[in-house]
């Protein structure tokens, strides 16, 4: 089955466009480098938990919203080489992503498909 890198990431209303350029960079970079699926979505109807939630996986600030985004890979072997070519690309050297959002706050991790149904 697939493998997939999930993402998500504190995001202030005015880099919202900042933040869709690089990823639209960033989604053909990943591309190129294997990945089968790129996908990037923001925040719109988030419910705040009592114990836990989105905001504060991120430590969101006051009027920030989370990004939510996944790469999905034919493999995690795939992955670990074309994420290893993706990093090294000079593509990548010219993004400005600490002007975008705060990558200390940001999550991501890989995740093994068990369950992958379409309608």
């Amino acid at each position: 089955m697939n493998y997939v890198d999930g993402y998500l990431i504190p995001l202030r209303p005015e880099n919202r466009e900042a933040y869709r350029d690089m990823s639209e960079r960033a989604a053909a970079i990943f591309i190129d480098h294997g990945a089968i699926h790129v996908v990037e979505t923001i925040g719109d109807d988030m419910m705040k938990g009592e114990t836990t939630d989105f905001y504060r996986a991120v430590k969101a600030e006051d009027g920030e919203t989370v990004v939510f985004s996944w790469i999905t890979w034919p493999s995690k072997a795939v992955r670990d080489v074309g994420n290893k070519a993706a990093m090294a690309d000079e593509r990548f050297a010219n993004m400005k992503f600490t002007n975008v959002f705060d990558g200390k706050r940001m999550i991501y991790s890989g995740f093994q498909t068990i369950v992958d149904r379409k309608a």
